[in-house]
């Protein structure tokens, strides 16, 4: 493991390992509308303003003269021990703040009170967006807590005997000896059992990647004979794991000057050092594009809110491919819920599935979303694959103006999010000056019907425009990066927190009935249609539990279901149906082959099955064959057709579901 080390000569200074006493504020008061200023003092020749945020004390303190962008250090737990730092910091122009959230252990519920105390200080008093975080001790599970769930906020951590995991202390699960009374304290405030506490798995050592990936600079001082936070389990595998992740960190032992507390307490002789690493690193203030230009929030989430905080039960509900799908932004939305709303009783339902766009969204909500119960909020993502699968602009609509339809029909209180993720056709359609087909598509529907909106694509382009970050390096692909995660939450969030925050003086009453369709023709009665339901001779055959033979791969709902197929030239099927389109939903692997289609007595188009991915997988794949039809009864018609893509090694057709817009 490669960690710098730095040894120096240090100065006795005293403090305790129980929380010091705060200095005493001689006026202090709640935030709220209408309120005077705060209440100012002072702290070693500069100004101090104390004051209340949800309940807990706090100040910041200003330098004389501020530093452009007004860079600052966030002190967690003991503001009053080895404050050399902070006077060196001030006196060059840093702001110092501190919130007092003492006896929490960085549990999530003291982290939301650091939000609160971030936003106060960074959209009021306009500090810099991205702060330095100064931990000592047990301030650790607060820094790093906080760090991990914003780490696009944080520009370095130092961390002075730091508590990386609270197995170690206060647990004294290892080679120290704990603190039994703030171990059953600790429990209290996560509501952990001994075995939950033991199990937790979100100590500072645990899930480095986020933060890693903004390569947050980070820097340890250590005793290297402390025995109550003992390095080799605390530091030395938060250095092992932060490297193994990327995270850039500094180790330095301190082996001269009195060793007190068991190791614990040192002197530090050179503030100057520690201090001009978190100046090098905070400033010049960086200024990265605001997340709130990228979402409109139109009617807002009142309707969630009030479910979350009245009614204290909700379900939340993710529509959309393998952006979706995949591990990320998703349950880092999911945590900051139950974070936001301890007391509510969440269920989530994840019903992304890879390659799958508007168009099958539209079909497929009913049994993969509304068939599981009321839903109060649900996101949805479909620009991606709506390029990626060639979807024309028309269908989109049709299929985006379909679900939000479908969904507000079954529950019109439903709150909904749309969301626009990026892609490199997007980013080049951008520095092309050209908005994008499905961004358009999006923002249209969310407009007509005043749902909060995220242009994700966008905000990656302009991003990546401003140089805080590259694709390459950073973001990578169209599957986010762990980095690309963490930007899409932290843009949600943001659209979240906005929201939330102007619910409790929101006057206005969402509407709750449907404005007109944009297109009557869209697909607000989607559904499917059992492969059952088809009239067919001996060649086509229902496999009840299908799954392929050739090795290739498959997706999640695509295999291991019934499946209606045929592999023989001239094989006929037809599906009497009602309503005023059309399509199926089929397997396309490495045998697709080519179909022959009509619906009641017109002409027969030919359609390829075969796509550029079936060679790698047997590909869930959606295809539409009438729409706008009369609203009525109707016959389709399917034939396998002898011919076959060159790529293709059969004719295959596998028909999972039958799509239909019905009366």
């Amino acid at each position: 493991m490669m960690i710098k080390a730095c040894t120096k000569r240090y100065q006795l200074i005293r403090y305790i390992a129980r929380p010091v006493l705060l200095l005493t504020l001689t006026v202090s008061f709640s935030l709220t509308r209408g309120q005077d200023k705060p209440a100012e003092d002072h702290w070693k020749g500069f100004k101090k303003t104390a004051l209340i945020i949800a309940g807990h004390t706090a100040y910041y303190v200003a330098p004389a003269s501020p530093l452009p962008g007004n860079p600052w250090v966030w002190r967690a737990s003991f503001p009053d021990w080895h404050t050399q730092m902070d006077s060196i910091l001030l006196t060059r122009g840093f702001y110092v703040a501190y919130i007092n959230v003492d006896d929490q252990y960085g549990s999530p519920q003291s982290l939301q009170v650091w939000d609160k105390f971030y936003r106060y200080l960074t959209n009021k008093m306009s500090f810099a967006q991205k702060v330095a975080l100064e931990a000592v001790s047990r301030g650790a599970l607060y820094a790093y807590g906080w760090a991990k769930r914003n780490p696009d906020k944080v520009s370095c951590i130092y961390a002075e005997t730091p508590v990386c995991d609270i197995k170690s202390w206060p647990g004294g699960k290892g080679k120290g000896p704990g603190d039994t009374a703030l171990w059953r304290q600790l429990k209290n405030v996560y509501h952990f059992t001994e075995q939950q506490a033991i199990a937790y798995n979100d100590n500072p050592i645990d899930n480095l990647e986020g933060l890693a990936s903004f390569r947050v600079p980070v820097l340890h001082t250590i005793g290297l004979n402390d025995k109550l936070a003992p390095v080799a389990e605390n530091t030395y595998p938060f250095a092992q794991r932060y490297i193994a992740a990327g995270g850039p960190i500094t180790v330095c032992p301190v082996t001269i000057g009195p060793q007190e507390l068991q190791g614990h307490h040192f002197p530090i002789d050179r503030p100057n050092y520690y201090a001009q690493f978190i100046f090098d690193n905070e400033y010049p203030v960086t200024k990265p594009l605001p997340y709130s230009k990228y979402f409109e929030a139109n009617a807002g989430l009142q309707h969630f809110y009030t479910v979350a905080t009245v009614r204290k039960k909700a379900t939340v509900t993710f529509l959309g491919g393998s952006i979706t799908y995949n591990p990320g932004w998703r349950q880092k939305v999911c945590r900051y819920l139950q974070e936001r709303f301890p007391e509510t009783d969440f269920h989530f339902i994840a019903a992304g599935i890879p390659s799958l766009g508007s168009l099958p969204h539209a079909f497929r909500l009913q049994q993969d979303v509304l068939d599981s119960g009321k839903t109060d909020l649900l996101f949805v993502e479909a620009a991606v694959n709506d390029r990626a699968n060639g979807t024309d602009s028309t269908t989109q609509m049709l299929g985006l103006e379909g679900i939000v339809r479908h969904a507000r029909k079954s529950n019109p209180k439903m709150d909904m999010i749309l969301m626009a993720f990026a892609d490199p056709d997007k980013t080049n359609d951008y520095n092309k000056g050209i908005t994008p087909a499905e961004i358009k598509n999006h923002q249209l529907i969310a407009e007509h019907y005043e749902l909060p909106f995220v242009n994700l694509a966008l905000e990656v382009r302009d991003k990546m425009k401003n140089k805080e970050f590259t694709w390459a390096d950073d973001f990578k692909d169209l599957h986010p990066s762990v980095f690309g995660q963490e930007l899409y939450f932290a843009t949600i969030k943001s659209l979240l927190q906005s929201c939330f925050d102007n619910e409790t003086g929101h006057n206005i009453n969402p509407k709750e009935t449907l404005p007109k369709p944009l297109n009557k023709a869209n697909f607000d009665k989607g559904n499917y249609s059992n492969i059952e339901d088809a009239r067919h001779g001996g060649d086509w055959t229902i496999t009840k539990d299908w799954a392929p033979t050739d090795g290739l791969a498959t997706r999640e709902g695509f295999v291991h279901v019934p499946v209606l197929s045929a592999d023989k030239p001239g094989a006929e099927l037809s599906l009497p149906f009602k309503g005023n389109a059309v399509g199926i939903a089929i397997v396309s692997g490495g045998d697709a082959g080519i179909i022959d289609y009509a619906i009641d007595n017109g002409s027969f188009k030919t359609l390829d099955l075969y796509t550029q991915w079936s060679g790698l997988l047997h590909l869930p794949w959606y295809l539409l064959l009438g729409n706008n039809l009369n609203n009525g009864a109707h016959t389709l018609h399917i034939k396998i057709s002898a011919d076959k893509n060159k790529a293709s090694k059969g004719n295959a057709c596998r028909i999972v579901h039958f799509l239909v817009n019905s009366i």
